[in-house]
């Protein structure tokens, strides 16, 4: 299963809206996957922590934006080291990614690079990873990102480096998990039935057919289609047709009115 972890204060009080959920069903859909679960976690150092340890204790790719930078309020890095029980260290790597955008920055601006200013030991400080861990690339202004245990990964909050970051750890980290998560659906609009009364149908095609998920979403003030229910079932590509067909079997045994069919 594949997991995100979603910090930021920010976006528990609405002062920004969370883009990376959305973003991240599209990446991991594009590639055969689906997101298992989210998890929205605020700028507290021990909650964060808390986070990351479920994330280790568990088998799930998870990642994890946001906080992964140099001002007071960026927790993550700190948090994943406790969540390990190692220390911080600047990683190698990282360290001459970051003093090689300190240059370009010094250039652009007409100055002379000092690496030993105290805005690129600042800068610096974004470098240093829990001890072992592998940095995740940053096409966008080579600040890394970075990996621990293989498989849990933490990049920026920001949606411009965030984003490819998280598609370059699919495609080169994770190419064998593609196409794993595949799932179709079939529904059915039902009219005017209960879901109460329909869920013993529900419960036997759950039964019957191992793999399929049944899911019902009713809603009562649809503008074409009015009070109805969207009965279907969801799976693999493969299995869910017969699965489908046993529902429809059984919602016309149970006499229900039947609307348009929908294909997700």
């Amino acid at each position: 299963m594949i997991g995100l972890i979603i910090v930021g204060d920010e976006i528990l009080s609405g002062r920004r809206q969370d883009k990376h959920l959305a973003k991240s069903i599209e990446l991991l859909a594009e590639r055969g996957l689906k997101v298992s679960w989210a998890r929205y976690v605020g700028d507290e150092p021990g909650m964060i922590t808390a986070a990351v340890q479920d994330a280790l204790a568990g088998n799930d790719v998870v990642f994890s934006f946001g906080g992964i930078g140099a001002t007071p309020d960026d927790h993550t890095r700190a948090a994943a080291g406790r969540a390990l029980g190692r220390p911080l260290v600047l990683h190698a790597e990282a360290r001459e990614l970051i003093l090689q955008r300190c240059r370009q920055l010094a250039e652009q601006e007409g100055e002379a690079f000092d690496p030993d200013s105290a805005d690129t030991q600042r800068r610096l400080q974004m470098g240093h990873f829990p001890e072992g861990s592998e940095i995740i690339p940053n096409p966008y202004n080579q600040i890394p990102g970075f990996t621990v245990a293989g498989r849990v990964h933490f990049v920026p909050g920001f949606p411009v480096m965030a984003w490819p970051m998280v598609a370059w750890v699919l495609d080169t980290l994770h190419a064998g998990l593609h196409g794993r998560g595949a799932e179709a659906s079939r529904a059915v609009v039902v009219y005017g039935a209960i879901e109460s009364r329909l869920t013993p149908l529900m419960l036997d095609i759950e039964a019957r057919f191992p793999g399929i998920k049944v899911f019902s979403l009713p809603s009562v003030d649809h503008p074409v289609h009015g009070r109805h229910i969207e009965l279907g079932v969801k799976g693999s590509p493969g299995a869910i047709d017969q699965a489908y067909q046993a529902l429809l079997d059984g919602l016309i045994i149970f006499g229900a009115s039947l609307g348009p069919e929908v294909v997700h």
